[in-house]
């Protein structure tokens, strides 16, 4: 795997990243539907040990995906 300096720091990170979005499930927010369908957190969890195995040490993920769950997911996944 490539990899890339991240910004202007001395951090290297691999050229191509794993997006967690889809990780977060559903969730709802004052009310409304929001995220995506019902996911299985194992998988979530094979992707990421996949990603890890392929080199790949950039993940994209964000506090409003699933409201927390997908970076739950991330910490198991590399914990």
């Amino acid at each position: 795997m490539f990899t890339r300096r991240l910004g202007r720091s001395n951090l290297e990170v691999s050229g191509m990243g794993l997006g967690c979005l889809t990780m977060g499930g559903p969730w709802t927010f004052d009310n409304e539907p929001h995220g995506w369908g019902k996911v299985d957190d194992a998988e979530s969890i094979r992707a990421i040990h996949y990603a890890l195995d392929a080199g790949i040490n950039f993940f994209d993920t964000a506090a409003n995906y699933g409201c927390g769950h997908s970076e739950r997911v991330l910490f198991r996944g590399i914990g």
